[in-house]
């Protein structure tokens, strides 16, 4: 192979990276080549090493719990036994005195405004820049291309009137629902003038008030004929549109056209679990895009229907305001930054001592040195804060490493301190049970706590692996852990003044195509106290905004105050199944789902470089599929042939069955490979294989050592 490698200073840095960094990052900025090179050198000699120690600890910790198990038989297990354990090997740490985060100059779509998060591959540019416009979208085609209304045209492309007037009559009633008029319905109304400030709403001559005018924001247009009118409720906004020569407007005594609702508040721009990037070209691709958004520049051209599109970032929306003055709302959704974790190393850089850089520590200077453009022109963060999720941190001492790393970049990057905001993942098990500790080590930086299920199941599974077998895997979420574990992420960020201030997050809804079901479950999410939850596509996040208006969650975050906080003794309670009889069809039909799912997601992920897509299930409902559903589908199987309800070869036959499946399920893609019938010979194939034969040694349970490793074997 052709060397390409430079060297700057004491690092041999991929001649890619180098070049981006020099030529495109850090043009524009105060901080030249120079001095980004000698800081970023200094800082990740200093602390290779530390990053090193922590994971030689999660080890550590691990063989230590192994043995414990080991030595303690489940049928006889202690919890306080267990407790002091926990506590003597230094898993568990002494909780300290209360506290509140000072976390500071926070964005409203943080602090006071609940709504929708989406989470997108940061490496395509194209849905980048659909999860930013996300910010506003229309009800109207939310409603009429998806489930939610049930009609014979659902999804059509055929229009059908009775379905359009279905869809408005929705619309309608949720009007009717959050904006009240005096006297009589949105469904009569004929058309709307603004006198003095307020909205007057017409039927026929007769004109009408909102019960709740200051629910009115502004409107555009002039004021006795306006073009849209701008109402809020629960801090979140909606344009009613006003065209009466618009085709969706033909039957409408009122002209309206759409209605366009604030939905994908905040944005994370994925740079993990939902990325394949294992080089410097990977890299790269990630980290121009990102470059290209805080830049406001960033575009992307494709064809679609035979027709060529350009897509770029949305502008603010102006409007005239209720007072009369010129105003404008924010166009596009706040996006944030999702680095790795500190397990990975990447080969785009090796350190003096011939070591792969820690990624991490790499993803935490180019993506806030590419915010710096951003802090310029505040064309994404208002507040001057830069706004980075990390994941996969294991307790306390590791989200203090994290807290070092953000202060060193800010040296580097000549960056106030604390501009740099850390998101926390609730995603390891030793995170849950120390996370007000966690939380502490990060008060000045926190903005966000979220649960991740999936995760959090893969650890909770891995670190237990020697109690026992697991339950089934449909059986967690109904586990008494499971509950402990979403209580608690309200219970301590309600505690430590989350609320008003920082984001309380939950996980994902992963079946895009199953919207109606959506709406009648995801609103579970805001009773439960989450003000941001994670949805698979805008059209999701147009629908699930519907719910923040349902529900105002700063009131709702009062009423959990005072409830019982979630107990330690709940979240240390381990998903074992008491002496199982399960039958071989039980088994294999657990590991053939499982299987299945595993295979869908790696073919793409190592053959094609896909890290996120829409992967069919075993019963072919199409579910948005990242690294984390391997986590927990590998260490089950994983789990289970440890403790003997299955063979090798059992599992073995169960794979080549489930890769017929799903080569069946790819046989439309002009880019896909099968696996079968030489299972031998596909990659993808030995990888998946590899996740769960290896399940038990992997660090944590993690899947991404063998992930990256296939990948660059098929890239090479």
């Amino acid at each position: 192979m052709k060397e390409k490698f430079i060297k700057i200073n004491n690092l041999s840095v991929d001649k890619i990276l180098a070049d981006f960094i020099d030529n495109e990052l850090l043009l524009d900025t105060n901080i030249s080549p120079k001095k980004f090179w000698d800081g970023f050198d200094k800082v990740v000699h200093e602390l290779a090493p530390k990053n090193r120690e922590l994971l030689e600890i999660r080890e550590t910790i691990q063989k230590e719990i192994d043995l414990w198990h080991k030595k303690n038989k489940f049928e006889d297990f202690n919890l306080e036994d267990y407790k002091k354990f926990l506590k003597d090997i230094d898993y568990l740490k002494e909780e300290g005195s209360e506290f509140k985060i000072e976390t500071k100059n926070l964005d409203t779509e943080i602090s006071s405004i609940a709504g929708p998060q989406l989470v997108v591959p940061i490496m395509n540019a194209r849905y980048s820049l659909n999860a930013a416009n996300a910010r506003w979208m229309s009800l109207y085609d939310s409603l009429y291309g998806t489930d939610v209304i049930e009609s014979e045209e659902s999804g059509s492309e055929k229009y059908d009137p009775l379905r359009g007037e279905q869809v408005i009559n929705y619309a309608r009633d949720f009007l009717n629902k959050h904006f009240p008029i005096n006297g009589i319905s949105w469904r009569e109304i004929s058309g709307f003038e603004v006198h003095d400030g307020n909205l007057k709403i017409k039927k026929d001559r007769d004109l009408f008030d909102l019960k709740q005018n200051e629910k009115f924001t502004g409107f555009r247009g002039e004021a006795l004929m306006p073009t849209a009118v701008i109402l809020n409720n629960n801090n979140l906004h909606l344009e009613i549109i006003i065209n009466p020569k618009a085709f969706s407007a033909a039957q409408d005594a009122a002209g309206i056209s759409d209605i366009i609702i604030e939905s994908a508040i905040s944005t994370i721009c994925d740079h993990e679990d939902s990325v394949a990037a294992v080089d410097a070209e990977d890299k790269v691709a990630c980290y121009r895009n990102w470059l290209g958004l805080m830049k406001g520049d960033l575009v992307s051209i494709f064809e679609k229907q035979g027709k060529q599109l350009k897509r770029k970032l949305n502008p603010d929306r102006s409007y005239i305001s209720n007072s009369g003055k010129k105003m404008k709302l924010h166009g596009r959704s706040l996006l944030l930054v999702r680095n790795v974790g500190h397990l990975m190393t990447n080969p785009s850089i090796i350190l003096n001592d011939g070591s792969e850089v820690p990624e991490g520590i790499l993803d935490a200077f180019i993506t806030s040195a590419a915010c710096l453009h951003d802090l310029k022109r505040k064309g994404n963060s208002r507040s001057g804060s830069i706004y980075i999720v990390k994941p996969k941190m294991h307790g306390p001492d590791e989200t203090a490493f994290t807290d070092i790393i953000f202060g060193k970049v800010e040296e580097v990057l000549e960056l106030d301190k604390n501009t740099i905001k850390c998101g926390i993942m609730d995603e390891e098990r030793r995170t849950s049970a120390n996370l007000k500790e966690c939380i502490r080590t990060l008060k000045h930086r926190v903005f966000f706590i979220n649960t991740g299920f999936l995760d959090r199941t893969g650890d909770e599974m891995h670190t237990s692996m020697e109690a026992g077998p697991m339950i089934k895997k449909g059986d967690m979420k109904k586990s008494k852990w499971i509950e402990a574990y979403e209580n608690n992420n309200v219970d301590v960020g309600l505690k430590c003044g989350f609320s008003g201030v920082a984001q309380i997050g939950k996980g994902m809804w992963a079946m895009p195509d199953k919207m109606k079901d959506m709406m009648e479950q995801k609103i579970g999410h805001l009773n439960s106290g989450a003000n941001c939850a994670w949805v698979p596509s805008p059209t999701a996040a147009a629908l699930h905004a519907l719910h923040y208006h349902e529900i105002d969650i700063f009131k709702k975050h009062e009423e959990l105050k005072s409830r019982s906080p979630a107990k330690l003794d709940g979240l240390l309670d381990i998903p074992i199944a008491d002496r199982p009889n399960w039958s071989v069809e039980e088994i294999e039909n657990e590991i053939s789902n499982s299987a299945q799912t595993i295979l869908g997601y790696v073919v793409r992920w190592v053959d094609q470089g896909v890290g996120c897509s829409k992967v069919p299930d075993i019963n072919n409902v199409g579910l948005m599929e990242d690294r984390a559903t391997l986590r927990i589908s590998s260490q089950h199987i994983a789990n289970w042939l440890h403790h003997g309800y299955c063979s090798n070869k059992q599992v073995l036959e169960i794979m080549k069955k489930m890769a017929k499946v799903v080569d069946d399920q790819n046989k439309n893609d002009p880019n896909y490979e099968n696996m079968s019938p030489k299972y031998y010979k596909s990659i993808a194939f030995k990888a998946a294989c590899e996740l769960i034969f290896h399940g038990k040694s992997q660090p944590s349970g993690y899947t991404e050592p063998l992930l990256h490793l296939n990948r660059i074997i098929k890239k090479n």
